[in-house]
C-alpha cells in the first residue's frame, strides 16, 4: 500500500473508476499477503492501538484551542498580583551628604514655623504636629530637634508678598446711556496704620480708593495699582497680575475698587503720581483730580464724591488667604448702605516668601531644589511605612507631609507647572528604586501635561532636569518592554493592566517630545519600543531554544523540544495578537504582533530546516512522529497568520517548509493505517454484542470504529497539506485505507456473530440487530470522515464539491456497508421465512365462511410482536431497511400462494386482496411506518395485477390486455421505427376508415440490411367485432421507409368502438418468401378517441382528421401478465385467444 503513495495519475485513474472494496479485496486474493486486510504487524508496535490514538488525541486536542483568533477573556484567566518589577536604589535621586540633610531639615522647620494664612480642612494645624512629623522624617533626636527648632526661631522672619491675579467680573451694574459700562479695578494693600475708624452710627461707611479726606495723616493704601479699562461690556475679562509686599500678615487686608471710567484722562499715570505723593494733602489734590476724570451721573456733592460711577468693592484680609493659595469668586460689596451695586470678581490670591533667613537661601539654592529635595524625602519615608513588597502604591501621603509640601511650595513661589515636574521628577526617580502603581504616575504625567499647555515653559536649568527624568523613565521602561513576558505575563490580568499603564506613560512622554528645547530622546519613542521589543523577542527565543532544544543535543533528542519550543511560540502569539497588540497599536502606534509574528517565525522556520535536513536520512518511526507533530503546530503557525484579515502566509518564512516533511507524514499515515486496524481489531475482541447502554442501541467497537475515523478526519484537517497534488496522493491513499479499515471492521463482526451460538426457535437476533446497527453507524462516520478527507483541486475544482478520486471512494465504500447491511437484513429476516409462509398459508386455507379480518388477524398479530421487538433494538435506518425487506418476504410469500392455488373462487382472490391492504395500511402505520409510493411499488404491483386479474372475467381480462397495450409506451421512440396512419368513423355508412399513410426508420430484419415490411390492420378485442376480420397492406420491398397510402373499411357499430379497451391493432411484419414472416413492431390506438366516435362527423363519408404518428413497440411484462392469465382459464374463449395471441408470438422470436 505504501507504494501507492508514490504514484499519481495511474492512482487517480483507478480511483475515478473505483470499484467496490469488496470486490476487488475478493478479485486480489493474491496480492501482498494471505489476507490483504489484516494489518501489518512490525511497522509499530502491535498492541491494540490504544497507546497510540491516545497521544494521537493529544496532537488534536492541542489543535481543538487554535480554531479561529484567541479571546482576551480566555487568555485572562488569572487575576494574582502582578510579578516584581527590578529595582536599582542607584537609579533614585543623589545621596545626600549630611551638612545638606542638616540645610533641609532647617529649610523644613522654618517653613512650618513660618506659615501665613489659613490651613484648609485636610492640612494639620498643629505647629507641634508638623514638627514631630519632620523630627521622624529626619531622624533626630528630641535634643537636636530642640536646638534646631530655636536656632529657627531666633532667625530673620521671612518677607511675605502677596501675589494677586485679577481675572474676571460678571453681571456689573450698567452705568453708561448705552446699558454697559467701562469697568478697571483699583487695589492695594491697607496697613495695620491705615484700619478705617468706626463708623459713625447715623451711616455705614467702608473704604474707598476716591473717597477723600481733610485731615492730614498717614496715606491710607499703599501701592495703588491699577487694571486697564474695558470698554461698554458688564463682564470684563482681565486676566492682569500683581505684587504687594506685606508688612503684617496678620492686619494687613487687600482692598480692591471697580470704577466705571466715563473720560480719556490715563487713570494708570494718575495712579502713578498718586503713589509718588507723600502726606494726606497731595493725595487728596490728585484724588481730585482722578475724581474730576469720571463724569458723575448726578449732580456732584459737596465732597465731589461721585457715587454713581461705583461698581463695587472688596475688602480681603491677608491672614484669611488660603496656604495653598485660591482662586474664586468674591461678591462685590458696597462702600455704603447707600450704595447699590452688582456682580461678583474672580481673583487668584496666593501668600509667598521673599527673602527667607536659610542656610539653603543664603547659599543661593532655589526654593523649586529645596523643594525637589524635601519631597524625595518625604516620599521616601512615607513609602518605607508601606508594605514590603508593595507595587500598588500611589503616593497618598499623610496629613504632616501634604501640609509640609504645601506651605514649601507656596512660600517658595512656585507654579503648578513646577510642583506638576517636581512630582513627575522624584516620583519617577522612587519607582525604579522602589516600585510605585503605574496609574499614579499617568495621573502625574497627565497633571504635567495640562499645566504644560497653560504655561508652555520652564527655565532652562529645571527643563534639562525634566528632560533628564524622561530619559531615565523611558530607559527604564524599555528594560521592561525586552522582559515583557517575564513582568507582564499575557495571562495575568493585574499584570496586563500595569502594562497598559505603562504604555500610557511612554505614550505621555513621546507628547512632550516636539515641546522641548533641549530633546531627551535621541530618536523618536516608538522606534526606541520597538528596537527593544525586538531585542527582548530574540532574548527570550534564544533562551527557550537553549533550554529546551540545545544545537549541541543529537537530532532525535533536540526534535522533542523543538515541538515543545514550536508550541510555546504558537501560544505565545496567541498572547500577543489577544492581548499585548491592541494595547501597543493603540497606545504607542507599534504593531507589536507583526513585528512578533515576522521575528519569532522566521526563528522558528530557521531550526526546523535545519533539524529536518539533519533526520532525512535518518527517518525512523519515532522520528517520524516528531516531525509530524512539529509540523502540525508549523501549519497552525502559517494559519494564524492567514487568518488575520488581509495578511498573506506566501511572504512568510514558513512558506514551503511542508515539502521536507513530506516522507515523514507519509511514514506516519502508514504507522496511522495499521495502528487503526489493530485498534479496531482489539475493540472487537472485547466486544459482546450488546449495546453499550440504554440510550445506545450499538455496541462497544462500532463507538471505537466511529471515534478512530473521527479522529482520521481531525488530523486530516489539521494537516491541511497546501500542496494540491501532494495533497490529493495523500487523500486519496488515506482515504482507500479508512475504507479498507472499514470493511475490515464489518469482517470481523461478521466472524464475530457467527461464532456466537443462535437461540433455538428466535426468530429476531439481538447481536445480529446489534451488528445491523454497527454497521450503519460505521457507514454514517466513514461517509462523514471521507467527506472531510477533501483536499484543494486548484482552480478547475468547484467549491463545495468533492473531488472526483473522493468521491469515488466514498460512493464504493457506501455501497459496500449498504451491501452488507443488506446481507445482514436479509440474514435477520431469514429465520422469519418459515412463520411468515406459515401465516400466508392460514390466510389461504382459511373458510369462505371467516370473514377477512379474522383470517388476517394471526398474521398481522405475530407480524406486531416482531416489529416490536425489532422496533425496540434496531436504529430507524435499519428498522426501515428490515421492514422493506420484510414487506418483499410476504410479497413473495403470498405470490407463492396464489401460484399454489389455481381454479379458485373470486372470494379467495377478494380474501388475499383484503389482506394486501390490510398489510399496506399496517406496513404504513400512518406515516410512521414505510412511505405509501415504496410499500405500492415493484412486487406489490404485479401481485395487485394479479389479485385484480383473477377477479375479472375472461371477457375483461381480454379488454384488460388491450387496455395494456393502450397505456404502453415506448421508452426508445426511435429503436423500432415509426408508423402514420389516419383513423375516422362514417356514421352514414356505419363503418370505420384507417388509413395507412407510410411507416420510417423500420428495423433492418433481412440480411441486406432492409426489410420488405408489409401492415396488420385489425380491431380488438374481439369479442366486440366477432364478425371483423384483419386486413392488410401490401408489401414494400427492401426499405426501412415505407410508403403505403392505402384506406380499410371495417363495418362496425359505433356503439362498440366506445366500448371499455376498443382499439385498432397495427402489426408491422418483414415478408420473407422463405420462411416465416419477421414481427417489426407494433402500435395500437383508441377508437373512443377519434373522430366520428368521439362526436358525430359532419359530411358523410369525407375523410377527415389529421394524420397520428405511432411508435412502434415489443408487447412489455404488464401486457403478457394478462395473457399468462388467460392460459389458466380452461373456458374455450381464453383458449382461442390464447392460442391466437402464441401465433403471432412465433414471429417475435428473432427479437433483435
Amino acid at each position: 500500500m505504501s507504494t501507492l503513495l508514490e504514484i499519481k495519475s495511474s492512482v487517480l485513474r483507478q480511483v475515478q473508476v473505483c470499484p467496490s472494496f469488496r470486490r476487488r479485496t475478493e478479485e486480489e486474493p493474491a496480492s501482498g499477503s494471505a489476507d490483504p486486510l489484516e494489518p501489518t504487524a512490525g511497522a509499530w508496535k502491535p498492541g491494540d492501538g490504544v497507546e497510540f490514538f491516545s497521544q494521537m488525541r493529544l496532537i488534536l486536542k492541542k489543535g481543538e484551542g487554535r480554531q479561529g483568533l484567541p479571546c482576551p477573556e480566555v487568555l485572562l484567566c488569572s487575576s494574582s498580583p502582578a510579578p516584581a518589577e527590578p529595582v536599582d536604589p542607584s537609579r533614585g535621586l543623589r545621596t545626600l551628604s549630611q551638612e545638606e540633610v542638616d540645610m533641609l531639615y532647617e529649610e523644613a522647620l522654618y517653613t512650618v514655623l513660618h506659615r501665613a494664612g489659613t490651613m484648609g480642612p485636610d492640612q494639620v494645624d498643629d505647629d507641634e504636629a508638623l514638627l514631630s512629623y519632620l523630627q521622624q522624617v529626619f531622624g533626630t533626636s528630641p535634643e537636636e530637634h530642640a536646638a534646631a527648632v530655636e536656632r529657627v526661631k531666633k532667625a530673620k522672619a521671612p518677607t511675605y508678598a502677596l501675589k494677586v491675579s485679577v481675572v474676571r467680573a460678571k453681571n456689573l451694574l450698567a452705568k453708561d446711556p448705552n446699558g454697559f459700562s467701562d469697568p478697571y479695578c483699583m487695589l492695594g494693600i491697607l496697613p495695620a496704620s491705615g484700619t478705617v475708624r468706626e463708623p459713625s452710627p447715623h451711616k455705614e461707611q467702608r473704604f474707598s480708593f476716591r473717597k477723600g479726606s481733610k485731615r492730614g495723616g498717614p496715606l491710607p493704601a499703599k501701592c495703588i495699582q491699577v487694571t486697564e479699562v474695558k470698554s461698554s461690556t458688564l463682564n470684563p475679562v482681565w486676566k492682569e497680575h500683581f505684587l504687594f509686599e506685606i508688612e503684617d500678615v496678620g492686619t494687613d487686608q487687600l482692598h480692591l475698587d471697580i470704577w466705571d471710567h466715563d473720560d480719556d484722562v490715563s487713570l494708570v499715570e494718575a495712579c502713578r503720581k498718586l503713589n509718588e505723593v507723600i502726606g494726606l494733602k497731595g493725595v487728596s489734590r490728585y484724588f481730585k483730580q482722578i475724581v474730576k476724570s469720571a463724569r458723575a451721573n448726578g449732580t456732584a456733592g459737596p465732597t465731589e464724591d461721585h457715587t454713581d460711577d461705583f461698581l463695587g468693592c472688596l475688602n480681603i484680609p491677608v491672614r484669611e488667604v488660603p496656604v495653598a493659595g485660591e482662586d474664586r469668586w468674591f461678591k462685590l460689596e458696597p462702600r455704603s448702605s447707600a450704595s447699590r451695586v452688582q456682580g461678583d470678581c474672580q481673583l487668584v490670591l496666593k501668600l509667598i516668601t521673599t527673602q527667607r533667613d536659610t542656610n539653603m537661601s543664603q547659599r543661593g539654592r532655589s526654593g523649586f531644589l529645596s523643594y525637589l529635595l524635601l519631597l524625595s524625602r518625604l516620599l521616601q519615608f512615607e513609602h518605607r511605612a508601606e508594605e514590603p513588597n508593595s507595587s500598588s502604591w500611589r503616593g497618598e501621603l499623610s496629613g504632616p507631609a501634604a501640609t509640609v509640601l504645601c506651605l514649601h511650595g507656596a512660600q517658595s513661589n512656585l507654579s503648578a507647572l513646577q510642583l506638576a515636574v517636581l512630582h513627575w521628577q522624584v516620583s519617577s526617580r522612587h519607582h525604579q528604586t522602589r516600585t510605585l502603581d503605574y496609574g499614579y504616575l499617568l495621573g502625574l504625567l497627565e497633571d504635567l501635561q495640562a499645566h504644560w499647555e497653560e504655561a508652555g515653559s520652564l527655565p532652562q536649568e529645571q527643563e534639562e532636569g525634566l528632560a533628564d527624568s524622561f530619559s531615565a523613565f523611558s530607559e527604564f521602561g524599555l528594560q521592561l518592554l525586552r522582559q515583557l513576558r517575564d513582568y507582564f505575563p499575557a495571562t495575568n490580568s493585574t499584570a496586563v493592566y500595569r502594562l497598559e499603564l505603562l504604555l500610557k506613560c511612554l505614550g505621555k512622554l513621546q507628547l512632550f517630545q516636539p515641546s522641548f528645547e533641549i530633546c531627551p530622546f535621541e530618536t523618536e519613542l516608538n522606534m526606541d519600543i520597538a528596537a527593544a521589543l525586538k531585542r527582548g523577542n530574540r532574548e527570550w527565543f534564544d533562551k527557550l531554544l537553549n533550554t529546551q532544544s540545545p544545537r549541541e543535543q543529537p537530532g532525535p533528542q533536540r526534535l522533542a523540544g523543538l515541538v515543545k519550543l514550536a508550541d510555546t511560540i504558537y501560544e505565545d502569539l496567541q498572547s500577543c495578537y489577544g492581548i499585548y497588540a491592541s494595547l501597543f497599536h493603540s497606545i504607542i502606534k507599534v504593531d507589536f504582533f507583526t513585528l512578533t509574528f515576522r521575528q519569532l517565525e522566521r526563528l522558528v522556520a530557521e531550526e526546523a530546516w535545519v533539524l529536518t535536513e539533519e533526520l532525512s536520512p535518518k527517518m525512523t518511526l519515532e522520528v517520524a512522529s516528531g516531525l509530524f507533530e512539529l509540523y502540525l503546530t508549523l501549519a497552525d503557525i502559517q494559519r494564524f497568520w492567514s487568518s488575520i484579515p488581509g495578511r498573506d502566509s506566501r511572504s512568510l518564512a514558513l512558506a514551503g517548509i511542508h515539502a521536507p516533511f513530506l516522507p515523514a507524514v507519509k511514514l506516519w499515515l502508514q504507522v496511522l493505517r495499521d495502528q487503526t486496524k489493530w485498534r479496531l481489531q482489539g475493540a472487537v475482541d472485547v466486544d459482546t454484542l450488546e449495546p453499550m447502554d440504554a440510550s445506545s442501541k450499538h455496541s462497544s467497537s462500532a463507538a471505537t470504529a466511529s471515534l478512530c475515523f473521527s479522529h482520521i478526519q481531525e488530523l486530516w484537517a489539521c494537516l491541511a497539506w497546501p500542496d494540491p497534488i501532494q495533497a490529493q496522493t495523500l487523500g486519496t491513499q488515506l482515504s482507500q485505507d479508512l475504507c479498507e479499515a472499514a470493511l475490515f471492521y464489518t469482517e470481523l463482526l461478521r466472524k464475530k456473530v457467527d461464532a456466537q451460538p443462535g437461540a433455538a426457535g428466535e426468530a429476531v437476533s439481538e447481536p445480529l440487530c446489534v451488528v445491523l446497527n454497527d454497521v450503519e453507524l460505521l457507514r454514517k462516520a466513514a461517509g462523514q470522515a471521507l467527506r472531510g478527507l477533501a483536499w484543494p483541486e486548484g482552480a478547475a475544482g468547484l467549491e463545495g464539491t468533492l473531488p472526483r478520486p473522493l468521491l469515488s471512494c466514498t460512493q464504493a465504500l457506501d455501497e459496500d456497508l449498504q451491501r452488507e447491511a443488506r446481507t445482514v437484513t436479509a440474514h435477520l429476516t431469514s429465520k422469519m421465512v418459515g412463520d411468515v409462509r406459515k401465516y400466508v398459508q392460514h390466510v389461504s386455507l382459511s373458510p369462505d365462511s371467516i370473514q377477512n379480518d379474522e383470517a388476517v388477524a394471526p398474521l398481522l398479530k405475530y407480524l406486531d410482536e416482531k416489529l416490536a421487538l425489532l422496533n425496540a433494538s434496531l436504529v430507524k435506518e435499519n428498522l426501515s431497511r428490515v421492514l422493506e425487506a420484510l414487506w418483499e418476504l410476504l410479497l413473495q410469500a403470498i405470490l407463492q400462494a396464489l401460484g399454489a392455488n389455481r381454479d379458485v373462487s373470486a372470494d379467495f382472490y377478494g380474501r388475499f386482496h383484503f389482506t394486501l391492504e390490510a398489510l399496506v395500511n399496517f406496513f404504513h402505520a400512518e406515516g410512521q411506518g414505510l412511505p405509501l409510493e415504496s410499500l405500492r411499488d415493484g412486487s406489490y404491483k404485479r401481485l395487485e395485477e394479479e389479485l385484480r386479474l383473477h377477479q375479472c372475467s375472461t371477457r375483461e381480462c381480454i379488454e384488460q390486455y388491450y387496455l395494456d397495450k393502450l397505456k404502453q409506451r415506448s421508452l426508445e421512440h426511435n429503436r423500432f421505427g415509426r408508423l402514420s396512419v389516419r383513423c375516422h368513423y362514417e356514421a352514414a355508412e356505419q363503418r370505420l376508415a384507417v388509413e395507412v399513410l407510410h411507416a420510417a426508420d423500420l428495423l433492418p430484419l433481412d440480411a441486406n440490411g432492409l426489410s420488405d415490411p408489409f401492415v396488420i390492420v385489425e380491431l380488438g378485442p374481439p369479442h366486440l367485432f366477432p364478425l371483423v376480420r384483419s386486413q392488410r397492406t401490401q408489401v414494400k420491398s427492401r426499405t426501412l421507409h415505407p410508403v403505403y397510402d392505402e384506406l380499410f373499411y371495417f363495418s362496425v357499430p359505433a356503439e362498440a368502438c366506445r366500448r371499455r379497451g376498443a382499439c385498432v391493432l397495427f402489426t408491422v411484419m418483414d415478408h420473407d418468401w422463405l420462411s416465416t414472416n419477421d414481427f417489426a413492431g407494433e402500435a395500437a390506438l383508441g377508437l373512443g378517441s377519434i373522430g366520428g366516435v368521439a362526436r358525430p362527423q359532419v359530411g358523410g363519408s369525407a375523410r377527415v382528421g389529421q394524420p397520428v404518428t405511432l411508435h412502434l413497440r415489443r408487447p412489455r411484462a404488464q401486457v403478457r401478465s394478462a395473457l399468462r392469465m388467460l392460459e389458466g382459464r380452461p373456458n374455450k374463449e381464453a383458449q382461442e385467444f390464447v392460442k391466437r395471441l402464441r401465433e403471432l408470438e412465433k414471429y417475435m422470436e428473432a427479437d433483435p
